[in-house]
């Protein structure tokens, strides 16, 4: 079964909504920050109530007249294009919406203390870091004040100290459950290696040797066990949290990667199965890009150029030899004008349904989703693929690949029946048998002969499997006995 974690790292189990309110009350959130946006959301949503979520003062003021009612705005202080001070004068000076209550957001609420509320209008204010008991409780306690008529707060001219806060970066402490994972984590460690270490005399103590087996007996494995269950609160509570995390032998790859497009989940997904590492970027539900690492020169960008004529194999390791450590392949071949934006794109699109073509066929593995930065490639390439499509075809892959592997044995050597091919004319020859037949020498294994065509494996499997069905290509036992 697929591990889950949270998307937020504050805990929510337990409290209860103040009685009398209604569990249907929207809040619009504005904040510059998408992982306090998440977290907050995730808190309110699972106490009943409805959000919406804005980046910033300009796109929450128009929420508001647009797409409201809503009951209550929590407002982050700190924000590029509109700060929450400039916000709360706008929303003031709206006849209409004067009167909608603001809570306000921010690490510096104890510096500036009850300024901060009368200055800005807001009826209340929360310090960040906040836990989720203290969020429900003033989202609760403002929800309760607006419903007895006690929310109202006029708007009072800031004092220079409050301006300058306004437009200053905030400095905001990691939250509270991050700390304690890091705080557990060291605490593990240190009740483990402390004992064994301190048994040492004097004189071990300056030795490596001696000390590196201290440490060695202290992590037992019972002790390892506690430090990876630490570890994965870190993974839960970080800056990239976990969103989710499996066991591919369990829940097969195509079926998480549908569930990211039904839930339109925005995250990077990283999966490994032996030497091989593949990551995905997705956004809302949609596949951005796929880069992978250990899974064969096929799945190199190179190698998509080639196929389409537009390049040889020697012209990008020349153009990649002169831009050593320089930028991706992609992007030097497009800086050396050998290739357009368009081919580019092209190539990025079919690498990335190739892999996950290939990510299908992997019988075992781990996954794991987080919500962490999209790399500069994937923001670039933004392929926007539709993963329902790209599963289906996938399966097809994989049916259609395992009644050509039974049929091939990919040690036999292959021979072209000259005869035969004489027979057909050349336009009847598909652009992937051409370079199998190329690749065809008598001497050449059917791996090899793969190998050399420089099509990815799928592609040259299936010319080699209607190449033999036609009788065009036949193949013979190696003698080699040293050849698997």
């Amino acid at each position: 079964m697929a591990e889950f974690a949270p998307p937020s790292a504050v805990p929510s189990r337990g409290l209860e909504i103040p009685r009398g309110l209604s569990p249907l009350a929207r809040i619009l959130l504005v904040d510059d920050s998408t992982t306090i946006l998440k977290v907050v959301s995730t808190i309110l949503e699972n106490k009943g109530y409805g959000t919406v979520c804005t980046h910033n003062g300009v796109e929450a003021l128009e929420m508001i007249r647009k797409g409201g009612p809503f009951d209550m705005v929590l407002l982050d202080f700190v924000m590029p294009r509109m700060n929450g001070y400039q916000f709360c004068r706008e929303l003031r000076n709206d006849p209409i919406h004067c009167e909608l209550p603001v809570v306000l957001m921010s690490a510096r609420t104890a510096t500036i203390g009850d300024r901060f509320v009368e200055q800005t209008g807001a009826v209340d204010a929360l310090s960040k870091p906040f836990d989720a008991r203290a969020l429900i409780a003033v989202v609760g306690n403002v929800l309760t004040r607006v419903k007895e008529g006690s929310a109202s707060r006029a708007l009072r001219e800031p004092d220079q100290m409050l301006a300058e806060l306004a437009t200053a970066p905030e400095s905001v402490a990691p939250p509270s459950s991050y700390a304690s994972a890091l705080q557990q984590l060291a605490e593990e460690i240190s009740a483990a290696v402390a004992p064994q270490v301190q048994r040492l005399k004097e004189r071990d103590l300056k030795s490596t040797e001696a000390v590196t087996e201290a440490v060695r007996q202290g992590l037992d494995d019972a002790t390892i066990v506690k430090l990876v269950h630490a570890i994965g609160k870190l993974d839960n509570y970080g800056p990239t949290g976990e969103i989710l995390r499996g066991d591919a032998t369990r829940v097969p790859l195509a079926e998480v990667i549908q569930m990211l497009q039904l839930q339109r989940q925005t995250g990077v997904l990283h999966v490994e199965y032996k030497q091989k590492r593949a990551t995905l970027w997705v956004r809302e539900g949609m596949l951005d890009l796929v880069q992978s690492h250990g899974t064969g020169e096929e799945f190199q960008l190179g190698r998509y150029f080639v196929e389409e004529g537009l390049l040889e194999f020697a012209d990008i390791d020349a153009i990649i030899k002169d831009n050593d450590g320089g930028p991706l392949v992609g992007h030097q071949l497009l800086e050396a004008e050998r290739i357009t934006e368009e081919q580019l794109q092209h190539a990025l699109t079919r690498q990335s349904c190739e892999l996950v073509y290939e990510l299908m066929r992997w019988p075992k593995g781990r996954f794991v989703l987080r919500d962490e930065p999209f790399s500069k490639a994937a923001t670039e390439a933004k392929l926007s693929l539709g993963i329902s499509g790209l599963v289906l075809e996938g399966f097809r892959r994989v049916d259609e690949w395992r009644v050509m592997a039974d049929s091939i044995d990919f040690n036999d050597v292959l021979l072209v029946d000259t005869v035969a091919l004489a027979t057909l004319p050349d336009g009847k020859i598909g652009k992937a048998e051409r370079p199998i037949l190329d690749a065809i020498d008598g001497e050449r294994t059917v791996r090899e002969v793969m190998e050399v065509s420089a099509l990815a494996s799928f592609d040259a499997v299936s010319a080699i499997y209607r190449l033999q069905q036609s009788r065009i290509v036949r193949s013979r036992r190696h003698t080699n006995p040293g050849v698997e």
